[in-house]
């Protein structure tokens, strides 16, 4: 059921967890994060809003300067593990919606967006990152392994069998299905058995594309 919390001009979901919240911006694929409550996860979605204009822009669709403002509560879901863990992994009850032609057109575009980010952030970044504060974290050629790895686990998620092969040829054609997927018009239920909803693919997909990126971004600083 959803439950408004404050009105304002970005539509915002809450997963919640019983360590970690992820406030995700209903129409913006991959504007998500996350925080130890509500607030946190709210202040950390704002911001990282001038972070994903630059991928709206990529998408050449509008991204308001309002989009800050404030925010929309419409649906708080409860997390599972996979919450606390440190992802979303629920599916919000209001991406069980009729995807209109111009609603596939605009989430593909704004995927293609965050991969097209991902690549050109992969490529400036340097072999080694600097380590997180307990010296964690992928170099960027295994991180830039396990973003693809993501991607074929996500296909199956909409109904695509993944290629064998794990060359960039197979990459570009796995992101190709994908985006064939997410651009087609859909009655909203998830795609297959225990798959996704359409508008959901496209949110986790782009979330965990663009976590990383701006990871890389970040550990590429001296």
């Amino acid at each position: 059921m959803a439950t408004r919390r404050r009105s304002g001009t970005t539509a915002v979901y809450l997963e919640v967890g019983k360590s970690k919240v992820f406030a995700c911006a209903v129409d913006w694929p991959g504007w998500c994060r996350s925080g130890k409550t509500e607030e946190d996860a709210l202040d950390a979605l704002a911001a990282y809003a001038s972070r994903y204009a630059v991928v709206a822009k990529r998408a050449s669709i509008p991204f308001p300067a309002t989009a800050v403002s404030s925010f929309d509560i419409v649906e708080r879901v409860p997390g599972n593990a996979t919450t606390d863990f440190g992802a979303p992994g629920v599916p919000p009850e209001l991406d069980v919606v009729k995807v209109t032609p111009a609603m596939a057109k605009r989430q593909a575009a704004l995927v293609a967006a965050a991969w097209a980010l991902f690549d050109d952030v992969a490529a400036k970044a340097p072999a080694e990152l600097r380590k997180g504060p307990r010296g964690g974290g992928r170099d960027r050629d295994k991180m830039i392994d396990h973003v693809v790895d993501a991607e074929g686990a996500y296909a199956r998620k909409i109904g695509i069998k993944p290629p064998k092969a794990s060359d960039d040829k197979a990459e570009a054609q796995l992101r190709e299905a994908i985006l064939a997927v997410l651009g087609a018009t859909s009655d909203g239920t998830p795609i297959g058995e225990k798959g996704w909803p359409s508008r959901y693919a496209a949110r986790r997909i782009a979330w965990h594309v663009l976590d990383h990126a701006w990871e890389m971004q970040d550990r590429s600083k001296p």
